[in-house]
């Protein structure tokens, strides 16, 4: 037996360093022992009561986990959190800055006896539409001008939508943003055709503040044909359908314009001088109709087109007759149809 025993202690002193490895391995690594890289603003402005993102990284991964302590230059324009926590083996992590009241601050960033300072943010209160305006201030009706909207500061981190309305003769969208760090955004106004001289109005509103613009429109004094052509993804391109009988895409004349009321749209599309018309009393001509000889013979050029030209001649009920508005530069995809 007391031989046994040098034998028993040499075991136990092996059970005890097994069970003191293995309880080891669950213990925490030490803290980080990093220090503070750069503090970053995902913006330069906000308005009190809406908050922007931080972000805070560290010159290592942090190894445990880390905790950083952050402050505010000024509480009273813009407050952030005691304190953030980032991720065992992350570098950086995220949080908000709530702004509070007008005015400029900092955030600055500890950890580890070392600490950064972020870029300067502005809160900025108040904020609100200073003017609206369109350009030109007079036009033909049924033209398209420009709008802008201007705010009396830069619009915060998100931006600024300004709500837009007008009284039916120009056509606006309900909406335009102000994308963040400008003060102005613009806008495309669609008029109608009128029969007399007619003033459109054009209104804004953002931050309390409402502003109103007005634009002239004239009767035009000769009929001008205006159209575009759309194809069912692509304008500008129409695609032979219906075993070669008809044209997937739509001719627009919509943008036309006369003294008088127009009455009459005369189409004439053609493929190497060969042509078909037809004559609508609205302004588009959907799905037009096409006939394989029209086409010249194969093969398809290596552009996988040929093209084709579209005309419109519009007149009125006044017996104005516009001159002809033509575009060469129509695409016609046959494949699949009419042998190719």
């Amino acid at each position: 037996m007391s031989n046994q025993l040098p034998r028993l202690f040499r075991v136990g002193a092996i059970l005890i360093a097994l069970m003191a490895a293995a309880c080891g391995s669950n213990s925490p690594t030490s803290p980080t022992s990093g220090s503070i890289a750069s503090v970053t603003l995902s913006g330069a402005t906000v308005a009190p009561g809406n908050s922007i993102q931080a972000t805070v990284a560290l010159t290592t991964a942090a190894g445990s986990g880390a905790t950083v302590g952050l402050t505010s230059s000024n509480p009273g324009v813009a407050t952030v959190p005691a304190s953030v926590d980032i991720a065992a083996g992350a570098t950086s992590t995220t949080f908000a800055v709530w702004g509070v009241a007008a005015g400029s601050v900092t955030v600055t960033a500890t950890m580890n006896g070392s600490s950064r300072q972020s870029s300067t943010l502005t809160v900025s209160s108040g904020l609100r539409l200073a003017s609206i305006s369109v350009s030109p201030s007079t036009t033909i009706g049924g033209s398209i001008v420009t709008g802008t909207v201007t705010l009396n500061g830069p619009a915060p981190n998100g931006g600024a939508a300004v709500t837009l309305s007008s009284d039916g003769v120009a056509v606006v969208p309900a909406s335009v943003t102000v994308i963040s760090g400008d003060s102005s955004a613009t806008f495309n106004v669609l008029t109608r055709t009128v029969t007399a001289p007619t003033t459109a109005t054009i209104n804004g509103s953002f931050g309390g503040a409402s502003s109103t613009a007005t634009l002239a429109l004239t009767q035009p004094v000769v009929a001008t044909a205006n159209f575009g052509v759309t194809g069912s993804h692509v304008t500008d391109t129409c695609a032979v359908i219906s075993n070669g009988t008809a044209l997937d895409c739509t001719f627009d004349g919509s943008a036309s314009s006369a003294p008088g009321s127009i009455t009459a749209y005369d189409w004439s599309w053609s493929v190497a001088g060969n042509q078909k018309t037809q004559t609508t009393s609205g302004s588009t001509l959907a799905t037009p109709s096409f006939s394989c000889s029209m086409l010249p013979p194969g093969p398809l050029p290596a552009t996988g087109f040929v093209t084709m030209t579209v005309t419109l001649k519009i007149h009125d009920d006044a017996g104005d007759v516009s001159a002809a508005a033509s575009n060469g530069s129509v695409r016609l995809l046959p494949q699949g149809s009419c042998g190719y």
